[in-house]
C-alpha cells in the first residue's frame, strides 16, 4: 500500500479529486447558480409585490401591518393563545407596559460647596425593619429577595438557591404564598414567612417559631382576589396538605379572616404566635392607599410591603397585571405622606416592591422614604445566567427556576445559581455606595428627597421634588 502511495503518478490523480474537483465544482457553483438564484430571488420578490400592491385589501397580507399599527405584536400573540383553549391567560413577570417610575429623577450633589467623599469612605447600609416590634429585622444591606411561592411558582432547587444567597449577603428573603418548604428554612438567614391567601397559609405555630418576621399577604403588583390553581404534583402537592389531582383556589384574605371585622381577632393572635418579631403587610396599591393604610395601622402592623403595578408574577392574567393597581413611586410617596402626616413615620417600615432594576432605582426609593427594597424579578435572571445555555434557544432562562418545569428546574446547579445572585447583589449594592459617596453620604438615614431633581412637572408634583427649571 505504502508502494502504490508512493508511485508519482497516482499523486496528480489524488490531487485533482481531492483539491481541484471542489475547487472546479464550486467555480461552476458561483457562475451558474448564483445569477439562477438571483434570478428566482427577483422572480419571488417581484410577485410579492405585485400582490401586495394589487390584492383587495381584505384578502392582502399588509392586513397585518393596519393590525399591528392598532395592536402591539404581544396584543396579537396573546389574542391567539386565548382563542386556543377559552381559558385565562397567566403571564408570567408582570406586565409589559411601562409605567411612571424614577427615570425622571436625577440626583443632585454639591459640587463646589461640598465635596464627594473618598473611595475609601465606609458607607452604612444597615437597615433595622419593624423598629417598634421586641425583635426588629436586622439586615445588612437594604435589599431583600421579594416572596416568590415554592409549587405555584419556583422550584425546591432556586428557592435554596436564593435562601444561600440571601444568607451570603445577611440579608433576608421571603418564603412567598406557597406552602412551607423546610429546606427553604435550613438554608437560609433572615426569614420572612408569609401568611398567605391559601388553604395552607395560616401557618403552623412551629413554621411561625422559625421566622424573623411575618408578611400578611393581601395582594401583590400583579396579583389581587381570588384565583385557581390547577394540581400542584410532586413534594409541593404533599406538603401543601392536597390529594393526587386536587385544585385549589385562593382566598380573600388569610384563613380565619372571613370579614374585616375579623381583623382585630387574627391580628391579636398571630402577635402572640410571632412572639415579637415584626409583622407586615403586603399590598396591592390601589386609589384606597390611605385607607388601606389607616386600617393597617391601627392593626398595629410594623411594616408594610407596597408592590406597586410594575411588580411581576409567575403566572397571574394581564388584566391583573395591566389594569390594576397604582406605580411603584406613586404608592411609596403616598404611603411615606400618610405615615408622617400621622406622626408615625419613625414606627413603622416602608418596603418598596415592584419593578426595580437598576441600582439608581433602589437609591431614589430609598431617598424618597423607602426603608428597603424587595427584588424579585432580576433576581431570578440573574440565578439562570450562567446556565442559559441548558435551555435556550428554544425555552427562556426562567424555565430554569419554574416548579412546573421538572426537567429543566433539575437541570440548575444550584451553588452557581447561588453564586450569580450573590454577584448581583453585591454589584448593585457597590454602585449604590458609589452613589452615596458621590452625594457625600455616609449612611441610608441621610439620604432625602433634597438630594434629587425632576426632569418634568409631574414628577416634581408626585414626589414633591423640586423641578430643574
Amino acid at each position: 500500500m505504502a508502494a502504490f502511495l508512493d508511485s508519482s503518478i497516482w499523486f496528480p490523480v489524488l490531487f485533482s479529486n481531492l483539491v481541484l474537483l471542489p475547487l472546479i465544482l464550486g467555480v461552476i457553483i458561483f457562475f451558474f447558480a448564483k445569477p439562477a438564484f438571483r434570478y428566482y430571488l427577483n422572480e419571488i420578490g417581484d410577485y410579492i409585490i405585485q400582490r401586495l400592491l394589487s390584492d383587495k385589501y381584505s384578502q392582502n397580507i399588509a392586513e397585518i401591518i393596519t393590525s399591528l399599527k392598532r395592536m402591539s405584536v404581544l396584543n396579537m400573540i396573546e389574542l391567539n393563545l386565548r382563542a386556543q383553549d377559552g381559558k385565562t391567560l397567566k403571564r408570567p413577570l408582570g406586565s409589559p407596559k411601562h409605567f411612571p417610575g424614577y427615570d425622571l429623577l436625577m440626583f443632585s450633589s454639591s459640587i463646589m460647596s461640598k465635596f464627594s467623599l473618598p473611595e475609601s469612605a465606609s458607607i452604612e447600609m444597615r437597615v433595622s425593619i419593624g423598629p417598634k416590634s421586641i425583635k426588629p429585622l436586622s439586615i445588612s444591606i437594604p435589599l431583600m429577595i421579594s416572596g416568590m411561592a415554592y409549587g405555584l411558582a419556583l422550584s425546591e432547587q432556586e428557592k435554596i438557591a436564593l435562601a444561600k444567597a440571601a444568607k451570603t449577603m445577611e440579608t433576608a428573603t421571603c418564603s412567598g404564598e406557597g406552602p412551607f418548604l423546610p429546606e427553604e428554612r435550613q438554608e437560609a438567614g433572615k426569614y420572612i414567612l408569609q401568611i398567605s391567601r391559601w388553604p395552607w397559609g395560616g401557618r403552623t405555630d412551629e413554621q411561625i417559631a422559625l421566622a424573623d418576621m411575618l408578611e400578611v399577604q393581601m395582594g401583590q403588583g400583579a396579583e389581587i382576589g381570588t384565583y385557581k390553581v390547577e394540581a400542584m404534583e410532586g413534594k409541593a402537592q404533599m406538603l401543601a396538605g392536597l390529594v393526587p389531582g386536587q385544585s385549589v383556589v385562593s382566598l380573600p384574605a388569610p384563613p380565619g379572616v372571613n370579614s374585616p371585622q375579623d381583623w382585630s381577632i387574627f391580628m391579636s393572635t398571630l402577635r402572640q404566635k410571632a412572639k415579637g418579631i415584626p409583622i407586615a403587610l403586603k399590598l396591592m396599591p390601589t386609589g384606597h392607599l390611605e385607607e388601606d393604610l389607616a386600617i393597617a395601622l391601627d392593626l398595629g402592623f410594623d411594616a408594610i410591603v407596597l408592590d406597586g403595578a410594575q411588580g411581576g408574577s409567575y403566572g397571574s392574567t394581564p388584566i391583573k397585571q395591566d389594569d390594576f393597581g397604582i406605580p411603584t413611586i406613586n404608592a411609596l410617596v403616598r404611603a411615606n405622606r400618610f405615615f408622617k402626616e400621622r406622626g408615625v413615620r419613625e414606627q413603622i417600615s416602608i418596603i418598596s416592591a415592584g419593578g426595580y432594576f437598576t441600582p439608581g432605582e433602589c437609591l431614589k426609593a430609598l431617598a424618597l422614604g423607602a426603608d428597603a427594597i424587595y427584588l424579585g424579578s432580576i433576581v431570578l435572571m440573574a440565578s439562570s445566567s450562567d446556565q442559559a445555555d441548558k435551555v435556550t434557544p428554544f425555552e427562556p432562562p426562567t424555565t430554569m427556576v419554574f416548579y412546573d418545569s421538572p426537567t429543566n428546574s433539575k437541570d440548575l446547579c444550584v451553588n452557581q445559581a447561588a453564586i450569580s445572585v450573590v454577584n448581583l447583589l453585591t454589584s448593585i449594592v457597590a454602585e449604590m455606595k458609589e452613589g452615596m459617596r458621590a452625594l457625600g453620604k455616609t449612611s441610608l438615614k441621610e439620604l432625602s428627597p433634597d438630594d434629587l431633581v425632576a426632569l418634568d412637572s409631574y414628577t416634581a408634583e408626585v414626589t414633591g421634588v423640586r423641578r430643574i427649571y
